[in-house]
């Protein structure tokens, strides 16, 4: 009879010893919330650079569209995109129809200027772009009239 109490007594010590988790139960279940956690983080950091290249093309199209309506009053393509705002001085107010835009843009989502050629040196008689994310000009990023 002993021997049954004392085996019964062993498996209640052995429960009252894990209560608890273990220190690696716990490093599993921190490693998987750790993955989770950049996985998330990197989808959300994908969202965002999408979200700055649409919102850079959709500007780029109403510049496009700007400076060809400037194109249009004026008989030329502007000297510079500051042109669409203010009447330059070697036009005559009557040819201007500007300004061509409520407010032009100083800079990108990530902080670099747009660029502006005329004549242009891709296909079209003018470009208008931006650096994109890394920030150089003429690297495959870069985001203008000419792309898709």
């Amino acid at each position: 009879m002993k021997k049954k109490n004392s085996a019964i007594c062993q498996s209640c010590e052995n429960r009252k010893r894990r209560v608890g988790f273990t220190l690696v139960e716990i490093m599993v279940v921190l490693f998987i919330g750790i993955l989770m956690i950049g996985g998330s983080a990197l989808a959300y950091t994908s969202f965002l650079e999408t979200g700055k290249k649409r919102t850079t093309k959709q500007y780029i199209t109403t510049l496009e569209t700007a400076i060809q309506s400037y194109n249009m009053d004026v008989g030329r393509y502007p000297a510079s995109l500051q042109d669409l705002i203010i009447c330059p001085s070697d036009v005559s107010s009557g040819k201007w129809g500007g300004p061509y835009l409520k407010h032009l843009q100083a800079a990108d989502p990530w902080q670099n200027e747009y660029r502006y050629n005329s004549p242009g040196q891709r296909i079209r008689a003018f470009d208008v772009w931006s650096s994109g994310p890394d920030g150089q000009d003429g690297t495959e990023d870069d985001i203008g009239n000419w792309a898709d």
